[in-house]
């Protein structure tokens, strides 16, 4: 066997989506059949795990985790036992630089929620996401600094956006199911990246898919089909109902302009997160954009909003 990505790629997506943890353990678990290779996979040393981001308008916000062993019970005492407390957490944006507080949250259960966001006590502290600019984060902890660089890219909005019958019904697709269809220019200039999230009336925002501008690059494209973003935490069984929408109801539609590196995170963790399970795949290591030993991502999202009801 050989395993040609780190064993330890675990971190938080969000406070509601813990479970997703669960199925990342799952994801470094995929192997390929190729030649023998000896590795130790019980004495690995634990890695920083960064999930955090900023977007237009939106105050940068940062989890910290400790990737765990292979072989390690995973439970919710594992999950709460893995954040990393009392890190020093910087944000700049060229200009100013600011300390984010590490905030400790109730999600209503013995798990608590850490995540590390803009002090709320210190206007001074105060930093909001803008369109154009880039932004460092520095994470120091036990004495190795982490660095990272994202920018918030002008986002490039769909056009128009309505609702009609399925592309691809399948025979559990109920009959009155409706997609949702954009038409989109893209800009002329090459390496433009697109991540979206779509949202019911007042529910949670959720990732639906990921774009890249490199074949259609400079062109219009008419009558997209996208797809509804819904929960992954695995208390949901039909996908053919979830992915769509239904009359009455008004959804929201996040286009979120993104830059190379965060594409290529994202991308290649879809990517390896639809492999699980298939023995003929070649594994997957998400593409960071830490540097310094890290693993994780630091995203800046340009945001564009488009909201109609489903007729």
């Amino acid at each position: 066997m050989s395993i040609r990505f780190s064993m330890k790629y675990i971190f938080l997506l969000s406070a509601r989506s813990y479970k997703l943890l669960i199925a990342l353990l799952l994801l470094v678990m995929q192997t390929s059949c190729e030649k023998e290779v000896n590795i130790n996979l019980q004495n690995s040393p634990a890695q920083i795990v960064v999930q955090g981001g900023i977007e237009t308008n939106g105050v940068p916000y940062v989890l910290l985790t400790s990737s765990f062993s292979f072989f390690s019970k995973v439970d919710l005492g594992t999950l709460q036992n893995s954040f990393i407390h009392s890190a020093k957490v910087e944000v700049s944006d060229g200009i100013k630089t600011i300390t984010l507080k590490e905030y400790s949250l109730d999600t209503g259960s013995s798990f608590k929620f850490y995540v590390y966001t803009i002090d709320t006590a210190n206007i001074a502290n105060l930093m909001l996401g803008q369109n154009g600019k880039h932004y460092t984060l520095i994470i120091t902890h036990n004495g190795i600094k982490y660095t990272s660089v994202t920018k918030i890219p002008n986002p490039q909005g769909v056009d128009s956006m309505w609702f009609d019958k399925p592309e691809f019904p399948r025979n559990s697709t109920p009959d009155s199911a409706k997609q949702m269809y954009v038409n989109y220019n893209d800009p002329d200039t090459p390496g433009d990246y697109v991540r979206y999230y779509t949202q019911r009336d007042n529910e949670n925002f959720y990732s639906s898919g990921i774009f890249s501008d490199e074949i259609i690059n400079g062109k219009t494209v008419n009558k997209i089909g996208l797809i509804g973003g819904y929960s992954n935490d695995g208390t949901f069984k039909n996908r053919d109902s979830l992915i769509y929408f239904f009359p009455g109801e008004k959804v929201t539609l996040k286009w979120c302009a993104i830059d190379k590196g965060v594409y290529n995170f994202w991308n290649s963790l879809d990517f390896a997160k639809s492999a699980v399970g298939n023995p003929f795949s070649t594994p997957i290591n998400p593409m960071t954009n830490i540097k310094n030993g890290a693993l994780g991502i630091w995203a800046g999202y340009g945001v564009h909003i488009k909201t109609a009801k489903v007729p």
